[in-house]
């Protein structure tokens, strides 16, 4: 969920993210710019509701709102229709009709809160047989992130794990596991994202409300395959094939279930490499529980966290740039950001929590641990994303308070070198480095 920051709209004719050169060579385009916010961004009467229900799960009313967008081209419709074509007929060599697909078009998709908060947008493609004109499927784009604090989120986490010396490469390529935890599901496209473009990963998401997960698979195009755990019922078995069709090499990595985060994570027994949370309701607060010091949540998230090089990101909505002079909050955006005003204590609360005891000696006594723990600023959006990371730098114990002395030069050259790394790796569409270079600052 995100809190988009006041803009000159005419500055949107300029696109910030380059689609064209990275260092010498071309870029793929990214679909997900910034730029096209304008297709989405409107009102619910710019678009038309094709999903609405009311949530029990403190999230109100929960809507999906559908709106045109631009890209791909129309001439660019046929190269996806024989990629489905042709990766039909090799999931199902022995079929005894050679499968045509057509594609309808391509729609963003935004899911919201009390018919206010934009809470994800994703990009869907709506495809039929041509055997079959009378059904249609909807298959969201894995490959397109459309609000910058998902870059954000990816940028941080992914950057901060390499520069602990993780095998990021290894894991793209599917020769190592990465193990990843995203509490709060929305419309599936971080999960989508990292499992599509990390091989190696192996993700679980956890969603809370049964009502957003309804939405995301019905109309926001995330493969019902992934559903392990749900009290409402989905027809799977009249979607598999073509759920394999589509994502296959994923449905076996992607695994969503429906669950409290905190009763969740009390029974998990797996070890993460990363975790991302983002988990407002629709009333826009991120839950005491989530990072109350004392809560069973946080005390079961460290024990959970791999303690070499375990990562925590955490998207929370920015109080820096809203105060006024006497460090009050105006009362306008109090209403609107009510989180705000916490935001120190819950960076305060992870890193506590998260580094404390992390290296732990023979005698019982901690050791001085090795992590860290910075937040940056989203781009466009009064968001921040915090980092929790373990295992990241040396420092040496200072005085009785016993804080660890980190060179904040060396962090952000570090983070700079692998930023361009995780680019590189991944082949992405955006730059990490402008994300992990925004409003940097160390939580201490």
């Amino acid at each position: 969920m995100w809190r988009r920051a006041r803009v000159n709209m005419s500055r949107w004719n300029i696109r910030r993210f380059s689609s064209a050169v990275r260092r010498g060579r071309y870029r793929l385009e990214d679909e997900g710019d910034w730029y096209y916010s304008r297709e989405w961004w409107g009102t619910e009467s710019d678009g038309h509701t094709v999903f609405r229900s009311d949530s029990s799960k403190g999230n109100g009313v929960v809507t999906v709102v559908a709106y045109p967008c631009s890209r791909p081209d129309v001439a660019e419709w046929p190269t996806m229709e024989r990629w489905l074509q042709q990766r039909y007929a090799k999931i199902y060599p022995d079929s005894k009709h050679n499968e045509q697909f057509r594609i309808l078009g391509y729609q963003w998709r935004v899911l919201r809160f009390n018919d206010t908060t934009r809470q994800s947008a994703v990009k869907i493609m709506a495809t039929y047989k041509k055997s079959d004109p009378g059904s249609v499927y909807l298959m969201q784009q894995p490959h397109c992130l459309a609000v910058p604090y998902l870059k954000s989120m990816f940028s941080s986490g992914l950057t901060t794990l390499a520069s602990c010396n993780y095998d990021v490469k290894g894991a793209v390529c599917g020769e190592k596991t990465m193990h990843i935890l995203c509490i709060g599901h929305g419309g599936g496209s971080l999960p989508l994202f990292l499992a599509s473009n990390i091989q190696g990963a192996i993700v679980h998401v956890v969603e809370i409300d049964p009502v957003v997960i309804s939405a995301s698979i019905q109309e926001m195009g995330f493969p019902s395959s992934a559903v392990k755990r749900t009290s409402i019922n989905y027809p799977v078995s009249q979607l598999d094939a073509i759920d394999k069709l589509m994502w296959k090499g994923i449905h076996n990595r992607l695994f969503l279930y429906e669950s409290d985060a905190e009763s969740f994570v009390l029974d998990d027994a797996n070890l993460y490499d990363l975790v991302f949370i983002d988990a407002y309701d629709g009333e826009d607060i991120f839950p005491w529980k989530l990072w109350d010091p004392n809560s069973s949540f946080l005390k079961a998230l460290q024990s959970q966290l791999h303690p070499k090089h375990g990562t925590v990101v955490v998207n929370l909505h920015a109080d820096s740039d809203i105060l006024n002079s006497d460090e009050t909050i105006s009362s306008h955006l109090d209403q609107i950001l009510p989180m705000g005003r916490y935001v120190s204590q819950v960076c305060r609360a992870y890193k506590d929590m998260l580094l404390q005891g992390s290296g732990n000696a023979s005698d019982g006594k901690s050791n001085d641990s090795q992590g860290l723990a910075f937040t940056v600023t989203v781009p466009w959006l009064c968001n921040v994303s915090l980092v929790v990371c373990r295992g990241f730098g040396s420092g040496r114990m200072q005085g009785s308070d016993r804080r660890v002395c980190i060179d904040k030069d060396t962090i952000l050259n570090n983070l700079t070198r692998n930023a361009r790394l995780v680019e590189d790796v991944l082949d992405l569409p955006f730059s990490c480095l402008q994300y992990m270079k925004s409003g940097f600052v160390m939580v201490d």
